[in-house]
């Protein structure tokens, strides 16, 4: 009867080692998910003020000449 205590505490140990493992990979996932959004904001922004001054800069030399 103590072995299958010790089996079911042993089993009971391993999925809560794999629950762990999956709550911190969703985690780990959601926060990457986070990440890709915020630095696809910071180029998006980034290229329009490049593409912007790009525009200026072209408008200025042809009403210059």
């Amino acid at each position: 009867m103590s072995n299958l205590r010790f089996i079911r505490a042993w089993f009971e140990n391993l999925a809560s080692e794999q629950a762990a493992r999956m709550v911190a990979m969703k985690a780990a996932t959601d926060n990457g998910g986070s990440l890709i959004k915020e630095l696809q904001l910071v180029y998006n922004k980034a290229r329009q003020a490049s593409i912007t001054q790009e525009l200026t800069e072209i408008v200025s030399g042809a009403a210059a000449v």
